[in-house]
């Protein structure tokens, strides 16, 4: 259910603001099975992004039933209205739906039957994108538009923009653009521009994309600002709820109490991304020793390097010089407990645990994590943030809930920071100020 809640006088008078249900659902009640279905659905993402021009390697992917699934919204399209089920996903732009009755989805775990769909058909304000609309430029490569020969010579063209193939870390999905109508209790937003998806490849629901190119939903709502506050997951298969909020109207005089904020910065090889400006990790109150170059994302580096915030990726992931020297700080932090090796260690997915038999997470001294951030903005994250238990056989384990792509020279984000880490802390995508606000807060309701 979609509620319109008025502003609480700790945020501004001024803008409206939508609240939506954030669901989080779990693939697994097995600890380990999580662990690691997480760990590798945040490795094939970071490659996405770090890539998005590149075919996903979808045969490498481990797919699980409901492996998609992250934080996931409900939004209602159509007249009358019909409900879909979205991933919430910040790092994409896209916002679309399963839109027939003969869905197709492979590797999905699930009958395409069952999957939610849109009926076009059975909607009053459905409409198809026809080539001569500006809006197909959105997401259609221009030399695509030169399919649209009937429109060259006809000022009524009937044609419409040609389909989109729009990839993802862990597969992707072809359509055509829609222009419908989204439904809040309160307000109607006419001419929403929506994907149309009739195939997809391990990615049944829908997907919400939040990113900062004319296509997301923040810039169709024209959005001065969107929050979320997001539940641990706790590697169990509980489902709870949260709330996405969602501003229209000016929010210069808005001031969430109790934020810190640091500034977005843009990034013109990757427009979809939230880029902040991570300028120091320290481990145990110690900072690390990273390449300054790693952090910040310079023209002379092609765009790569920095950080950007997605909620779409499960674990924090690094590039391997900033992970290494973040692990080397951890191991010299945790002197009484021994690393665990590298065949216990790749049972789990992750890749960097400690022995820890016969003690409980709780009762062990964990070194502090910190991400401090261009402005002053310190994110101090609690040890279930980034440090979870797991039993591989006979050993007892504490792992680090980030992990390394790999690359031992960033392409694209040098540091994906990932839902987990995000988990039990408000944040705040400031977009009319450009800046993102954060505090740590208990999420469940």
């Amino acid at each position: 259910m979609l509620l319109l809640a008025s502003s609480s006088p700790s945020v501004a008078p001024n803008p409206t603001a939508f609240t939506i249900p954030l669901i989080n659902k779990h693939p697994s009640s097995d600890p380990i099975k999580t662990l690691k279905s997480l760990a590798s659905a945040s490795l094939t993402r970071a490659h996405h992004l770090k890539r998005p021009k590149s075919k996903p390697p979808l045969t490498e992917t481990q797919v699980f039933s409901e492996s998609y699934r992250e934080y996931s919204i409900s939004l209602s399209f159509g007249t009358p209205p019909q409900t879909i089920p979205f991933i919430l996903d910040t790092g994409s732009s896209l916002v679309w739906f399963p839109c027939t009755s003969q869905y197709n989805c492979i590797f999905c775990g699930i009958d395409p039957s069952k999957i939610p769909s849109f009926i076009p058909e059975l909607s009053s304000s459905s409409k198809f994108i026809g080539c001569q609309n500006p809006k197909c430029a959105w997401i259609s490569n221009p030399n695509a538009l030169s399919r649209c020969q009937d429109c060259k010579s006809s000022k009524n063209c009937s044609q419409t923009c040609p389909p989109y193939t729009y990839l993802y870390g862990s597969g992707g999905t072809y359509g055509r653009l829609l222009s419908d109508t989204l439904n809040f209790p309160e307000k109607l937003f006419t001419d929403f521009i929506v994907g149309c998806s009739n195939f997809s490849i391990n990615i049944p629901a829908g997907i919400a994309g939040f990113g900062r190119t004319p296509l997301s939903l923040p810039s169709q709502l024209g959005l001065s600002k969107f929050s979320y506050c997001l539940i641990s997951q706790r590697f169990n298969d509980t489902s709870e709820s949260s709330d996405l909020v969602l501003y229209r109207g000016s929010s210069s005089d808005a001031k969430t109490p109790g934020l810190s904020h640091t500034r977005f910065r843009k990034n013109p090889a990757f427009p979809d991304f939230y880029y902040v400006d991570l300028l120091k990790i320290t481990v145990g109150g110690e900072s690390v020793s990273i390449p300054y170059k790693y952090l910040l994302s310079e023209g002379k580096n092609n765009g790569n390097g920095g950080t950007i915030v997605d909620s779409g990726t499960s674990f924090t992931v690094m590039a391997t010089p900033i992970f290494d020297a973040v692990a080397t700080a951890f191991e010299a932090e945790m002197g009484n407990f021994s690393r665990a090796s590298a065949d216990v260690v790749a049972s789990t997915g992750l890749n960097l645990c400690f022995y820890i038999t016969g003690l409980k997470l709780e009762k062990i001294k964990v070194p502090k994590l910190t991400f401090e951030f261009k402005g002053g903005a310190k994110l101090k994250l609690p040890v279930v943030n980034y440090f979870a238990p797991a039993v591989v056989g006979n050993s007892s384990l504490g792992c680090l809930t980030i992990v390394t792509d790999g690359a031992l020279v960033p392409v694209g984000p040098a540091i994906i920071l990932g839902n987990t880490q995000q988990q039990n802390f408000y944040v705040e995508f400031d977009l009319e100020n450009e800046r993102f606000g954060f505090r740590k807060q208990n999420c469940n309701k």
